[in-house]
Order: structure tokens, then C-alpha cells, then sequence
């Protein structure tokens, strides 16, 4: 596995060897072992979520508050932008992103880390979208950033508005919203 931290240096990048023939491929898509040698952390995963989404759905920019989760995402179907923004205010990079294409062809991995928001475009129909959390879902601790916040400036490879849920649409301001110290 190769790891690579991106331009904000806690967010990950995660190349798995993929060993493949004419029969088809095989990974490790998650070893322990492996992860902790890469980037010398040792989370421990306690839920995995999937979800299933077309083209042109934006999701996110979501975090908890409390019990904040640090998670492990890729896609297994299809293709996604994956953005994490930085709300931790005693950061330097605080209020900034970072953003990467995760597919079913590259096999990437992205390690979003505690005191961030996170969010995805879908870039192709039939998308499968794969993440392990190190704490649990906690509806009355999830906030939303806006996703086109213009403080924050994601640069998301749109074509068109992007399809959002109502909570989606409602999210708040990095200005107003609940941050990390």
C-alpha cells in the first residue's frame, strides 16, 4: 500500500497493490497491519456504511460535532470527487480542502481524519460509495457546511447543478458553522 498525504498533510491518499490477470484482480482493500505501517496510525473501525448514488449527486459536507468519526472511504462502482475540508480552527490550514477523484478503475482510498468535514460528487452513474467510521452515526451531533461555500471554494468538477438532499441545501456558512478547536 502506498500512502501519500496530500496538501493537507492529515488526509491520506491510499493506493492498495491490486494484483490482476485476464481472470480479473485481487486487493486487500483493508489490512490492519498494512494501514499502520503506511501511515503509522491504528484507527479502529466500529461501523461501515454504503451508499448508492447517480451521477450528479453532491453529498456532504458532513461531520459530527461529538463523537466525531474518522473514516476510510473508496468507491467499489463507478467514480467520485471526494473532498475533506479542514474545520479544526487551530489548524493552518484551517477552512481549506482537499479533493481527489476515487473510482472503481484506480482503486484509491482516502483517509479522512477527525476535525474534518466531508463530501462527494458522483461523476458516474451507478456509483457505490464505501466508508469505515471509527465512531457511530450520530444524528444529533451531524452538521453540514454548505457544499459551495464560498469561503471555502471547493472547486467540484461539475457539469450542471448538482442533485442535493433537503439537508443538504440547508447547510450553514464556515462562518456560523460548529468547528473543532
Amino acid at each position: 500500500m502506498r500512502a501519500t498525504r496530500l496538501a493537507i498533510p492529515d488526509v491520506i491518499l491510499l493506493e492498495p497493490k491490486v494484483f490482476g490477470d485476464s481472470r480479473g484482480f485481487f486487493m486487500e482493500s483493508y489490512n490492519q497491519r498494512t494501514f499502520t505501517q503506511a501511515t503509522g496510525l491504528t484507527p479502529t473501525f466500529v461501523q461501515d456504511n454504503h451508499s448508492h448514488s447517480a451521477r450528479g449527486v453532491l453529498r456532504g459536507l458532513h461531520y459530527q460535532i461529538k463523537q466525531p468519526q474518522e473514516k476510510l472511504v473508496r468507491v467499489t462502482t463507478g467514480a467520485v470527487f471526494d473532498v475533506a475540508v479542514d474545520l479544526r480552527k487551530s489548524s493552518p490550514t484551517f477552512g481549506k480542502w482537499v479533493g481527489e477523484t476515487l473510482s472503481a478503475d484506480n482503486k484509491k482510498q482516502m483517509w479522512i481524519p477527525e476535525g474534518f468535514a466531508h463530501g462527494f460528487l458522483v461523476l458516474e452513474d451507478h456509483t457505490e460509495f464505501l466508508y469505515k467510521t471509527t465512531d457511530y452515526y450520530a444524528a444529533e451531533h451531524e452538521r453540514c457546511i454548505a457544499w459551495d461555500d464560498p469561503t471555502i471554494g471547493v472547486a467540484w468538477p461539475l457539469d450542471g447543478a448538482p442533485v442535493l438532499s433537503a439537508k443538504d441545501q440547508r447547510g450553514a456558512s464556515l462562518q456560523t458553522a460548529e468547528t473543532f478547536a
